[in-house]
């Protein structure tokens, strides 16, 4: 029921719309297809993005609050709780609402997966839509260099180092926040640079590009080609982004 559900929601569709897409483009390069394919998708997933950017930006400007009352508060975990809550609400900001992107993300890329390993291998072209021209076969050379069914280390390296640039833009802690930290709690651990989660973001920058090429190193080179195409993409809508979200200056630090 399950595997039925996905292949007509999300299998289906993108393989029918990438066929058609290597049928129609002159060339019929798979990889441009592939390319082409992730730009509609990412303008499908645009808006879902841009509130998870603005999400993250806000909890970023809201980290000095944030440790003031963890820190007022590390002995009542349950009171701590409830005034994040009421901080969040207040402020507007939603720390699930980075998730999402990512989770509607993963059946598309499983889609595209199996679109890339099973079905250019000419085994699901029975799956095409009626008035999707079946093609006698499908070259899967990219620029008639790559071989976009088998991994692909340059792909994968490139993915990450832009996974890398993505990461760091992102948890760049804001010049300039809305509040500053209390004085009796400005030098204590949670308030510092150096705290857990400031360490726990650092970490995050390395390991995620460094997953990112991991993982680009079994997969099929279509697979990483689209990763890569989107991770560009999404940097691009995340420097548009942050620049119209100019920091919220603290008059206190001289704004």
């Amino acid at each position: 029921m399950l595997t039925s559900l996905f292949n007509t929601v999300f299998f289906q569709p993108i393989f029918n719309l990438l066929v058609w897409l290597y049928n129609v483009l002159p060339g019929q390069d798979i990889g441009i297809a592939i390319i082409i394919l992730t730009i509609v998708i990412k303008l499908l997933l645009y808006p879902l993005t841009h509130i998870q950017i603005k999400q993250q930006r806000a909890m970023q400007e809201l980290q000095p609050k944030i440790e003031e009352v963890r820190t007022r508060l590390k002995d009542n975990k349950e009171e701590q709780a409830k005034e994040l809550m009421e901080l969040y609400k207040r402020e507007k900001v939603n720390p699930a609402a980075g998730c999402w992107p990512l989770l509607i993300q993963l059946p598309i890329f499983i889609a595209l997966y199996h679109a890339l390993s099973v079905g250019l291998a000419g085994k699901s072209l029975e799956l095409l839509y009626p008035f999707i021209a079946t093609p006698a076969q499908i070259n899967t050379m990219f620029l008639g260099i790559f071989d976009l069914t088998k991994p692909n280390y340059i792909l994968a390296i490139v993915a990450a180092l832009i996974q890398f640039f993505q990461t760091r833009q992102i948890m760049k802690p804001p010049a300039a926040t809305v509040t500053a930290p209390p004085p009796d709690v400005s030098k204590t651990p949670g308030a510092q640079d150096e705290s857990m989660a400031a360490i726990m973001n650092k970490q995050m920058s390395y390991m995620m590009p460094i997953m990112t090429a991991v993982i680009g190193f079994s997969l099929p080179g279509g697979l990483t080609l689209y990763w890569l195409v989107m991770s560009v993409l999404t940097l691009l809508q995340q420097t548009i982004v942050m620049r119209r979200m100019p920091p919220k200056i603290n008059p206190q630090l001289g704004g």
